[in-house]
């Protein structure tokens, strides 16, 4: 936790300046304390929590709309806690109809997060990655928009409709949806699972509002995702991306490899030094804010209290 968090940097005002600015946003997808807080010390000015990751991470299962609205907003309130810089959330497909959605986006602003997610699938939803999924009727969605508008206590708070028509109704459908959200009040549009940069020219066309696209691991193609340089997408007019598969995929890489040689380690029966695999101890203490709780502690706590806790003088003893 952020021991003095400042709501300006973080809150739906900062990520409504971030919009309405010429930068470019690039939004890691985030699942935890860690990814959260190397998102920030790495200089990205905004972070999103990642449905499917999330998921994965908290509950071990594939994202296929087992976990609810409680386990996801509790979740993303700790995110948000741990970071100064604005947390946009997937709200999923907003946990039910438009009654639904108006206590989900209360819950996910009262969490502290400055936008959320609302998608179009049919619930119990599933990753907009995956064969199976379908869509709302049009008009359904509309109400949900509706909802979530009504529900926001802070005009600031962002919400981001996002669409997976593509994979199952096709571009035309697809655009006069886009249409429909805007015209019901999205602050973003997010189409899910584009094919190409024609299908983003048209939807980009269409809103009239900022789009924000899913760029999957950023860094390494797959086949619902193409990799557009950054450069083409804001010259076709996109304002944001998300990766909400980068550092969840490059954790699995990297712990996959430390058990390899932690294996070997158990069967050869000698010890290895790797630093090229795993950060000190030191590295996480100042990642997750160690000094400034030591510094709390030094303000708060008596001599005596600190002397049995650091040491002599009130440093970090060996």
């Amino acid at each position: 936790m952020i021991l003095d968090r400042d709501e300006t940097k973080t809150g739906p005002k900062a990520f409504r300046r971030l919009l309405i600015s010429a930068e470019f946003i690039v939004s890691p997808g985030v699942y935890d304390g860690y990814s959260a807080r190397l998102v920030e010390a790495a200089g990205f000015k905004t972070a999103a929590t990642s449905g499917a990751a999330i998921a994965n991470a908290m509950l071990g299962m594939e994202d296929v709309g087992i976990m609810g609205l409680a386990e996801n907003v509790s979740h993303c309130r700790n995110i948000a806690r741990a970071i100064e810089i604005p947390l946009t959330a997937d709200a999923d497909d907003g946990y039910g109809n438009p009654v639904n959605v108006f206590h989900t986006v209360r819950e996910f602003e009262a969490a502290g997060v400055a936008a959320v997610n609302i998608e179009d699938q049919v619930s119990p939803k599933r990753c907009g990655h995956m064969p199976g999924k379908e869509v709302i009727p049009l008009h359904e969605m509309v109400k949900k928009i509706e909802a979530a508008c009504q529900a926001r206590k802070d005009d600031a708070f962002g919400i981001v409709a996002r669409t997976d028509a593509l994979a199952i109704e096709g571009l035309e459908a697809t655009v006069k949806r886009v249409r429909a959200y805007v015209a019901a009040g999205a602050d973003m549009i997010f189409p899910d699972a584009v094919h190409s940069e024609d299908e983003v020219a048209r939807i980009v066309e269409a809103a009239g509002v900022p789009v924000s696209l899913n760029m999957g691991f950023g860094i390494r193609s797959r086949p619902t995702t193409p990799l557009i340089p950054i450069n083409r997408l804001k010259e076709i007019g996109v304002r944001r991306i998300s990766l909400p598969r980068m550092l969840p995929a490059a954790a699995i890489h990297g712990m996959k490899n430390a058990l390899s040689v932690m294996r070997s380690v158990i069967e050869t029966g000698q010890m290895v030094d790797r630093p090229d695999l795993l950060v000190g101890i030191e590295e996480i203490w100042s990642l997750m804010g160690f000094p400034e709780i030591q510094e709390l502690e030094r303000r708060l706590l008596s001599v005596a209290a600190l002397s049995s806790k650091y040491g002599d003088g009130g440093t970090l003893s060996a």
